[in-house]
């Protein structure tokens, strides 16, 4: 801009010289007036020149009266002569080499500017790259289990709901939407300021037990939201929670490789312990008719079946890492899940009735329906349904970036699965195709879900802390 301002003045001399020289067509009142033309002209020049300078550089009018003492300048027709065309060509050029200067001084901060959005690109690709290389580092048994021993919150705000907390929101799926379906969030419950895991309700819908990274359990009365809670607890975080049909009786699983059974009318203390599993217990499930009979899994894909009134071991077997389900009803077969590969068993013989295939990832979540006709399925990148009379898969739904993490059948709707991924419920049916509704739940994973007959609520375990109600 210096040389701009050097250039306006090597120009208002030749001004002042040409002014001199013009004694034969210009009066003694026009030469004393040139000067101030001159002013005026180079002014209006710098005002221009400037106006096309970046829109960051903001500078006062020169072009007003009070930058020339007061004095207006109103030029005649009689003044706009030959001499007065030329000093305009002049100005012309000059305006002209401004808007050249304007023009690179523009396209020089144009090129700055994308020099820091490309240095802020790189930097964040190597971030990206950085974290990529550490993840596909981890040993792959660190990702298996990663959801279950991490302690960092993966949601906004930290903070659970408080425990007496009730929300109403408007319907999530209105009935002219999805012929006359309808879901809506009736109740949010925290407490502690620890990861979710696990939920059930007991068979009269009455009790809701919950856990997860606090270690201890949770027992919230469905009547007035009130809970209860344990005052000892597991010494590692607690992977599942169910109760014994018919019963205020439930049981936990911990990654301390024990079971540990509860009287959810006295929970401040657990009632006893089972001992034997040698790795995490990932799992476990009373008999539905059998009630003392409990199965329980661990990582190192033992089953053993329990009779919890004599606390000892009946049985030990093969063929589940993750997770355990009696067939409702009858309990005649057992669904359980081992890498990617979901088996039925016979409970009775224990011989293997289906072996289903399907998923390339590990089979994170099973559950069945009431008629205990059906089992569904859910790993990170995909939801399947299954026929336990034929084995057959009746529908699959991918995930779509979503990861999918836990699953539970409607209790009011005949094969309509919810689904629980990353902060958002899923439902879907196999006779819908590709078809699904989304409702936005949690604000971190959705680690468990659990549905009660008696009263068809649903209930959503999280790691933000929450475990929510649904209806």
């Amino acid at each position: 801009m210096a040389s701009v301002l050097a250039e306006l003045v090597d120009l208002s001399n030749l001004y002042g010289e040409q002014t001199e020289m013009g004694d034969r067509w210009a009066s003694p009142n026009h030469l004393q007036k040139f000067p101030l033309l001159t002013q005026q002209y180079q002014s209006s020049l710098l005002v221009q020149a400037l106006s096309l300078t970046s829109k960051n550089l903001k500078f006062s009018s020169l072009s007003s009266p009070t930058n020339f003492q007061g004095q207006s300048l109103i030029l005649s027709k009689s003044d706009l002569n030959t001499k007065d065309a030329q000093m305009r060509i002049q100005m012309k050029q000059t305006q002209e080499k401004q808007d050249e200067l304007a023009r690179c001084l523009e396209k020089q901060l144009t090129e700055n500017e994308r020099k820091r959005k490309r240095l802020s690109y790189s930097r964040a690709e190597e971030q990206t790259s950085d974290f990529a290389n550490a993840e596909k580092d981890k040993p792959a048994s660190e990702n298996v289990i990663e959801s279950f021993l991490s302690t960092d919150d993966d949601h906004g705000d930290g903070k659970g709901t408080p425990s007496s907390t009730l929300k109403r929101r408007s319907t999530a799926c209105s009935e002219n939407d999805h012929k006359g379906f309808t879901f809506e969030e009736i109740g949010c419950l925290s407490s502690s300021k620890s990861k979710v895991l696990c939920c059930h309700f007991s068979s009269d819908g009455k009790m809701l037990a919950s856990s997860g990274h606090e270690k201890k359990v949770s027992i919230w009365n469905m009547e007035d939201f009130q809970y209860s809670k344990s005052s000892e607890g597991h010494s590692l975080l607690v992977t599942d929670v169910r109760f014994r049909p018919s019963s205020s009786i439930l049981a936990t699983a911990s990654f301390d490789r024990t079971v540990r059974i509860w009287d959810a009318a006295k929970p401040s203390i657990s009632l006893f312990k089972l001992h034997g599993h040698t790795e995490q217990v990932m799992s476990l499930d009373f008999h539905p008719r059998k009630v003392d009979l409990l199965c329980s899994c661990d990582g190192n894909d033992e089953i053993r079946l329990w009779n919890v009134n004599n606390r000892r071991c009946m049985r030990i077997s093969k063929g589940a890492t993750r997770q355990v389900r009696f067939q409702p009803g009858i309990g005649k077969l057992m669904a359980t899940s081992t890498g990617n590969i979901i088996n039925v068993i016979d409970v009775e013989v224990g011989n293997l009735i289906w072996n289903l295939k399907g998923h390339s990832k590990e089979v994170l979540s099973i559950c069945w329906d009431t008629s205990g006709e059906y089992i569904a399925s859910v790993s990170e990148d995909s939801a399947r349904v299954w026929s336990v009379a034929g084995g057959n898969c009746l529908g699959k739904l991918h995930s779509n970036g979503n990861k999918f993490r836990s699953c539970a059948f409607h209790p009011g709707y005949s094969l309509l699965l919810i689904i629980g991924g990353y902060q958002v419920l899923e439902f879907w049916s196999p006779t819908d195709g590709d078809k699904t509704w989304s409702v936005p739940a949690h604000g971190g994973l959705i680690a468990a879900l659990a549905s009660s007959v008696e009263n068809e609520m649903i209930a959503s375990a999280s790691h933000d802390h929450c475990v929510k109600l649904w209806k």
